[in-house]
């Protein structure tokens, strides 16, 4: 049965695929297709027809390419909604065909239905795993390539330290920025840091315990601790919360900040002569 079911897959191969392509648009969320060009989707299609011929044929370059598929869509931001609807898609155009060209009638439907199932099933249990396999990997790496981004101290100028701050802020990432924040406090001898927080999408009471912390922290080894980037919305959500930053020296502009944290150090820019 299965030797039958390879022989159509392999002597309709570009008709299942764009009639593949047409069914998976049709269903499929405009979202995701919006960021996938039509190479890329038509070369993808391909692949994956391939995939499940090389399980068929039972090769040993199945699961080389069943983890580079998996790669593949995982890094072309399918979502695994996607992925699984295009698999029973193409369970379907299969057995239509199959139907149409008669190599199933009502002698051997039932048998061909269970096999086709039998089939089935556990390709799509492996392509579940190595795509959620795949994609905790890339979201952990991406993880530690984000906290080793955004929390580190920055030395902009003697005294003067600035850490800018990107994206959420959840427990594991403030034990993070405050670990980072007094080792570089002390080792930059900082007497002014700036906390620049314009990369931060949302500020609320949490977040503004996590960064309160900090300053606090900061004022224990000596130093003086300012938040920057400020924008209209995220004071306006900071009062609403009622959150007190009454110990804080704040800014709205990282530039406005180190202009400030300058003359606390004694300091100021001044305009040269023939300057602009």
């Amino acid at each position: 049965m299965y030797s039958q079911v390879q022989e159509y897959i392999l002597e309709n191969k570009a008709d299942l695929v764009e009639k593949w392509k047409e069914r998976v648009k049709a269903e499929a969320d405009e979202k995701v297709l919006e960021v996938i060009s039509e190479q890329v989707f038509s070369k993808t299609s391909h692949d994956f027809v391939d995939l499940i011929v090389s399980n068929l044929e039972d090769s040993d370059d199945y699961s080389s390419k069943l983890k580079g598929f998996a790669e593949k869509v995982v890094r072309l931001g399918w979502p695994l909604a996607f992925v699984t609807s295009g698999l029973r898609i193409f369970d379907r155009i299969v057995y239509n065909g199959l139907l149409e060209k008669g190599t199933i009638n009502k002698e051997n439907y039932a048998e061909f239905v269970h096999k086709l199932d039998k089939w089935m099933a556990p390709m799509h249990n492996e392509i579940v795993n190595a795509y959620t396999t795949t994609w905790d990997r890339t979201v952990s790496l991406q993880k530690i390539a984000l906290q080793e981004l955004s929390a580190s101290l920055i030395p902009v100028f003697d005294k003067i330290s600035v850490m800018p701050l990107v994206g959420t802020i959840d427990t594991e990432r403030a034990k993070l920025i405050m670990e980072n924040l007094l080792s570089g406090v002390v080792n930059h001898r900082a007497e002014v840091v700036l906390i620049d927080i314009t990369g931060v999408p949302v500020v609320d009471t949490m977040v503004a315990h996590h960064i309160i912390q900090a300053a606090d922290a900061v004022r224990l080894v000596g130093a003086k601790c300012m938040l920057v980037g400020i924008r209209p919305e995220i004071a306006q959500t900071i009062v609403n919360l009622g959150i007190n930053l009454n110990q804080f020296h704040t800014n709205s502009t990282l530039r406005k900040g180190i202009e400030q944290a300058l003359e606390m150090t004694n300091r100021k820019i001044v305009t040269t002569e023939g300057s602009i």
